[in-house]
């Protein structure tokens, strides 16, 4: 299928949405609608994005979601307007080193790509707020995404990361830190400075400890940690009284601190698939409404029966 030619002689044309078609190529014809601000091609079968793409100067918002692309060529960081930028469901495998030019990029949305790192110069995105990485084949993350101080979400998801970088904790703003299905053994301590974190999501990685200073979590209402290699819990776990769903439902815990008992916030609490052999009398303190879960662990049946 082919665009009408005179398409582009829409000259006060803001928005076009060529989404759910078969374009192997940007239309030359989009190229002459120098107006643009928003343009979808998502859904399409593009292989490679050309050059002249900047000569969309305006460009506000660029959707390829689910295409073919490998590569994006260098002039892109010309977009200097560009705000959100979706390239997810495709299969790049680098970034252009320049990325931080898009000095006015809210969103960049890279999930579901074939990335195995980021180029230093992500850092530059001062005004980036949503950083979606997940199901790529990162191992490892550049210390300048600490640098991303107005960034509120980041998701990790589905990778391959054994670490995170020490600047992780200078994300002062961030809400929500999705890490689930990776390779991490440990946390670093300066992830307790990420004051405003809402929820921490470390499902299926290898962590036997957490750090003292996930207690200076204070706003932290969700912590998912199924499925890893916790034993102990830290007492400063109690300090984390806004937490109202917590999980760790697959690990090998066989102790809870009492301070378990100050999470008065708490909605439910999942504790099965553990070795408990008992709890603190201090769960008892928590409110009636709170759902604990604590099957599948060595207790006592009369524990047991009081849980169900």
């Amino acid at each position: 299928d082919r665009l009408p030619p005179n398409i582009g002689q829409l000259k006060n044309l803001k928005r076009l949405d060529l989404s759910n078609n078969q374009l192997s190529s940007l239309p030359l014809e989009v190229i002459k609608i120098k107006s643009l601000q928003k343009l979808s091609l998502s859904r399409n079968r593009l292989t490679s994005l050309s050059s002249e793409i900047t000569q969309l100067s305006h460009l506000k918002e660029l959707n390829l979601r689910n295409n073919q692309l490998s590569s994006l060529p260098p002039e892109l960081t010309q977009l200097s307007k560009l705000e959100a930028l979706n390239l997810g469901e495709n299969q790049v495998d680098s970034l252009p080193p320049n990325i931080g030019q898009l000095k006015n990029l809210l969103l960049l949305d890279l999930r579901d790509n074939q990335l195995s790192s980021l180029p230093p110069d992500i850092g530059q995105l001062k005004n980036l707020q949503g950083l979606f990485l997940s199901n790529n084949q990162l191992s490892s993350l550049p210390p300048d995404i600490g640098q991303l101080k107005s960034l509120l979400s980041l998701d990790l998801r589905d990778n391959q990361l054994s670490r995170l970088p020490p600047g992780i904790g200078q994300l002062k703003n961030l809400q929500g830190l999705g890490l689930a299905n990776n390779q991490l053994s440990r946390l670093p301590p300066d992830i307790g400075q990420l004051k405003n974190l809402q929820g921490l999501a470390l499902a299926n990685n290898q962590l036997s400890s957490l750090p003292p200073d996930i207690g200076q979590l204070k706003n932290l209402q969700g912590l998912y940690l199924q499925k890893n290699q916790l034993r102990r819990l830290p007492p400063q776990i109690g300090q984390l009284t806004n937490l109202k769903w917590v999980y760790f439902t697959d690990n090998r815990l066989n102790f809870l601190p009492q301070e378990i008992g100050q999470l008065h916030n708490l909605t439910v609490l999942f504790l099965d698939r553990n070795q408990l052999s008992s709890v603190p009398i201090e769960l008892e303190k928590l409110r009636p409404s709170t759902h604990i879960v604590v099957e599948e662990n060595p207790l006592p049946l009369h524990i047991l029966s009081q849980y169900r």
